[in-house]
């Protein structure tokens, strides 16, 4: 793996960096968290602007080199997060370029990289978290269309999304991997209900997703019937091993705050926090490196490999393990919800639950990477 820069991308970062300090001073201020029509409205109008200014497609198209340059600028600048628009861009959009038909790419890729449409992930529910082959959400074919019956929780941004990527079950009869289906479901469409979920942190980026009787066109099925399980494998490993490239960078950035943080308050003068700030430095340099190769990977060949569950696994406990350092260097002032690291250090929790549970992380890195047998 060659991730030396050439003159072509230092020429990229130079002209990024350059894009992104005339642009940035003009943005108006972020909305309230809790204003999630305002919050689309902010994070698509970013996604146009690096649209109209030719970045948009760089979570898919660019070089792995080029990603991580633009990553890396947009981070240090400051710049926003794709935010509400987070699931079609890194998930589901990457999932339809690699297994959708030429027109699914033409009709859902352009509105998801030009900001007009946001998506949301329907895969969890109440009863198939962890075990999300345990899914019981039905669908049967009637004509052209799906009738789909049940409900998925968990749903992320699905008060202000236009589609869902919408696992099924299609056939009750075949093994739990075997009869699943992948849909792409209007959220809008009659019979869908979204009820907002409020987090321990108090904000409602997630909803409960109840669906009666919804209708979805056949052509809005992206893989074949019954083969859901090997594409929902495919945007699982998107989300695992480059979704969450951009929060290395900013866990670093965070770290070179609480290092100044504790040079300032006299915690620095503590050994053991040294010391602790330093073995975070090194977990996080690591991880860059496996974020490197994650992306290479999947630019080789289209999708990321088993890899991205290494990732996932160690990013997960070492962004809470920050966090616990962050409240250490802060003491009290680790609770002042003005400067955001309490809901950070909410948050930090649920990583080892999103995108796959650490246990379930820990038994794809043994059996198929170190090729131990299954559990019984």
């Amino acid at each position: 793996m060659d991730l030396s820069y050439t003159p072509e991308e230092e020429e990229f970062r130079a002209r990024l960096r350059q894009w992104l300090g005339e642009v940035l001073p003009k943005l108006p201020p972020p909305p309230d968290p809790s204003d999630w029509p305002g919050r689309r409205a902010y994070d698509l109008g970013w996604q146009r602007m690096l649209h109209d200014a030719g970045y948009a497609d760089v979570h898919w198209d660019a070089s792995p080199t080029t990603r991580l340059i633009y990553l890396e600028e947009t981070e240090r600048a400051g710049a926003p997060y794709v935010g509400a628009n987070f699931v079609g861009l890194l998930h589901a959009g990457p999932t339809i370029a690699a297994e959708g038909t030429p027109e699914q790419r033409a009709r859902w890729l352009p509105p998801i990289l030009c900001g007009a449409e946001v998506w949301c992930q329907g895969f969890s529910e109440p009863g198939a978290g962890s075990d999300l082959a345990a899914l019981r959400t039905r669908a049967w074919r009637d004509g052209d269309d799906y009738v789909v019956t049940g409900s998925k929780i968990w749903t992320s941004h699905a008060e202000v999304a236009d589609w869902c990527e919408l696992l099924v079950r299609t056939d009750l009869d075949a093994p739990k991997h075997r009869g699943i289906t992948w849909l792409a479901m209007r959220m809008d469409a009659p019979g869908v209900t979204v009820r907002p979920l409020r987090t321990l942190a108090g904000s409602t980026e997630f909803a409960e997703v109840f669906l009666d009787e919804v209708r979805v066109p056949v052509a809005h099925r992206v893989g074949a019937e019954n083969d859901g399980w090997r594409v929902t494998m495919v945007t699982l490993s998107f989300e695992r091993g480059t979704a969450f490239v951009g929060e290395v960078v900013a866990c670093r950035r965070v770290l070179r705050e609480l290092a100044a943080e504790a040079r300032g308050n006299g915690r620095w003068d503590d050994p053991a926090l040294r010391r602790r700030l330093g073995r975070l430095n090194a977990e996080f340099r690591a991880l860059w490196r496996l974020t490197q190769w994650n992306v290479s990977e999947a630019s080789a060949g289209g999708v990321p490999g088993v890899g991205g569950s290494v990732f996932k696994l160690r990013y997960s406990h070492a962004r809470q393990e920050l966090y616990d350092a962050a409240a250490d260097v802060l003491g009290p002032d680790a609770l002042d919800l003005g400067r955001g690291w309490m809901f950070d250090r909410l948050s930090s929790l649920s990583y080892t639950i999103a995108a796959g549970t650490s246990q379930i992380q820990r038994n794809i890195v043994a059996e198929r990477i170190l090729g131990l047998p299954k559990g019984r």
